[in-house]
């Protein structure tokens, strides 16, 4: 036992690195190491010998498992002070640029048009992206054969449910459970069965507006809407302006229109030389709508508009290709950082 202490002890002295020290203790407390053989050896020493020549070999074990475990640990400081001598900071050299994250274009138009709605008193409401055909066509009227319902423009998961194909299925939820006055913004996802191009994906993002009460008219819808657009564009003098047109959900219907904001309505390729640029679809909520959704036509009125994001922000910093956002190319999105 005691030639093979001396021996442990000269071996250790040799030691250099954490490595070296490692190296031994396998060489000694391994499972094949000398100490597991010394212990093989009891097997030949006499009855009456051998539990004195056990303990002299565990005595062994215990004091290389606590050479070792000392030495390792001063070596190991040595190599951290000798690393951290030699990693000194030249305070003179310039700093490493870091890149702050920022909000991807839509999530930050989003939160700026629902900031906006708040302000003039509507609620943010959301609602499912699978959806059922009765709220998301039905209810809103729209006629068993109208042409939206067909395969070409819905996913459909299974008869009778589908990928959403507006936000306004939000609206029929919340008038079934909701007593007028009902005011709410409705922010998310759609899903249209398109082909993908430089002005269509087959997802986009919505928010309407609805507000339903008594004395509802269109000159309410009028003044709110001239005035959620001035605040968005943050402009006092944009005009705006409102052209008949049909929806299923609403009568009488109208597009509503804003100045070009990159000629100022003297014309451009953007606006097609018009002046005006479109900005959504709006009306007054129709009475087979609220009869649908059991609120009395006759005492309540309402009205609707709602806008597509992406079309807002290509409008708005007159981007041609509606792809870009959705490619994650990040020269496209550091535009918008800070914005």
């Amino acid at each position: 036992m005691k030639c093979v202490q001396e021996q442990f002890e000269h071996a250790l002295l040799e030691c250099k690195t954490a490595k070296d020290v490692e190296a031994l203790k396998l060489r000694y407390l391994g499972k094949k190491g000398i100490i597991q053989d010394q212990m093989r050896l009891l097997k030949e020493v006499s009855p009456e010998q051998r539990p004195a020549v056990g303990a002299q070999v565990n005595a062994l074990k215990v004091y290389i498992e606590g050479k070792l475990d000392q030495f390792l640990s001063r070596i190991v400081d040595q190599e951290r002070e000798q690393r951290m001598a030699g990693e000194r900071l030249d305070v003179t050299l310039p700093g490493r640029a870091h890149f702050l994250g920022s909000k991807h274009p839509i999530p930050a138009t989003i939160d700026e048009i629902v900031r906006i709605l708040k302000d003039l008193g509507f609620s943010a409401q959301v609602g499912p992206q699978i959806e059922t055909e009765y709220y998301n066509f039905e209810v809103l009227n729209f006629a068993p054969d109208h042409p939206a319902k067909d395969m070409q423009d819905t996913f459909y998961i299974e008869p009778g449910i589908l990928l959403r194909t507006q936000t306004s299925n939000v609206q029929g939820r919340v008038m079934e459970r909701t007593s007028p006055p009902i005011r709410i913004a409705c922010p998310g996802r759609c899903f249209r069965n398109e082909e993908v191009s430089a002005r269509s994906h087959c997802f986009f993002h919505q928010v309407e507006a609805l507000y339903i009460d008594q004395g509802v008219s269109m000159q309410d819808l009028f003044s709110t809407f001239r005035e959620f657009v001035q605040r968005l564009f943050q402009r006092d003098d944009l005009e705006v302006r409102f052209r008949p047109s049909y929806f299923p959900f609403v009568e009488p219907g109208t597009e509503c229109d804003a100045t070009c904001l990159v000629c100022n309505g003297k014309g451009c390729q953007l606006c097609k030389y018009s002046g005006w640029l479109e900005i959504c679809g709006a009306g007054m909520v129709h009475p087979q709508v609220l009869r649908n959704v059991g609120i009395d036509p006759e005492k309540y009125q309402g009205y609707a508009w709602g806008m597509g994001v992406e079309r807002l922000i290509m409008l708005r910093h007159s981007i041609r290709d509606i792809r870009l956002f959705s490619e994650n190319d990040m020269r496209f999105l550091r535009q918008f950082h800070g914005a």
